[in-house]
């Protein structure tokens, strides 16, 4: 390859890539939370336009290397967490990652099963189930707003999740119900207005769309949820082992 080759292959590079990589060499070092300068700062250092520096930023907020915050600023992300494995909670996903995990129940009630819901839970259409709503936290950070619909008679549900945090805790040890086998589908969704408020993104944010299929020792549905993740701060992890 001739040295004219190899500028021509330079001179390809689209400018914000270029800054992309600038900007990752410039937050190598910083910790997390660590603010980064403005757009304007930044453009003037890259001598380049703030519709360049806001494309890369967009790519790193993306990517999970940068934190936007509505009104204060873009600053050096925490490293994405690596959870969501099968048969297990969320909170024991996190705390096996060391972080401290939390909910905010934004909805406890009773709804009818749709067509979908009812094949799901293995129960006639119409039937009432359990609508748990939460929005899901680590260190106190909104990561993953979660629904679950539960079938069966669950007396004083929200009493017994409020005393024992985990949903499958609260399952397990409140009504003797067990998840022995699951199922996830997992796929990629923008954050829609309302999805990009509960978790303070922006709208259009790629987000982990995962849904859940729960059954225990008998083969019984036991759960069907779906959860929003932040596709900044969640890898999806799975474990075989093959024969």
């Amino acid at each position: 390859m001739t040295m004219r080759t190899r500028e021509a292959g330079l001179l390809r590079v689209p400018k914000y890539y270029r800054v992309k990589q600038e900007l990752l060499g410039l937050i190598a070092d910083l910790a997390p939370g660590t603010a980064v300068p403005t757009e304007r700062e930044l453009a003037a250092r890259f001598d380049t336009s703030r519709t360049t520096v806001r494309q890369a930023i967009a790519e790193l907020v993306v990517d999970g290397r940068l934190a936007r915050t509505q009104g204060s600023g873009t600053f050096v992300a925490q490293p994405k967490l690596m959870v969501v494995r099968p048969l297990t909670s969320f909170s024991q996903d996190l705390a096996a990652e060391g972080w401290r995990p939390g909910s905010v129940v934004l909805d406890i009630s009773q709804v009818p099963a749709s067509i979908e819901a009812a094949e799901r839970l293995q129960v006639p259409p119409n039937t009432l189930v359990h609508r748990v709503e939460r929005l899901r936290t680590a260190a106190e950070e909104p990561i993953a707003h979660e629904v679950a619909l539960l079938p069966g008679p669950l007396p004083e549900l929200a009493e017994r999740l409020a005393e024992h945090e985990s949903l499958y805790r609260t399952l397990r040890e409140s009504y003797g119900i067990a998840l022995a086998t699951a199922e996830d589908t997992v796929e990629t969704v923008l954050a829609d207005p309302i999805t990009a408020d509960l978790l303070g993104v922006d709208t259009g944010l790629p987000l982990l769309l995962i849904n859940r299929t729960g059954w225990d020792a008998h083969g019984r549905s036991v759960e069907w949820s779906t959860g929003r993740f932040r596709g900044d701060r969640f890898r999806f992890v799975s474990r075989q082992r093959l024969d």
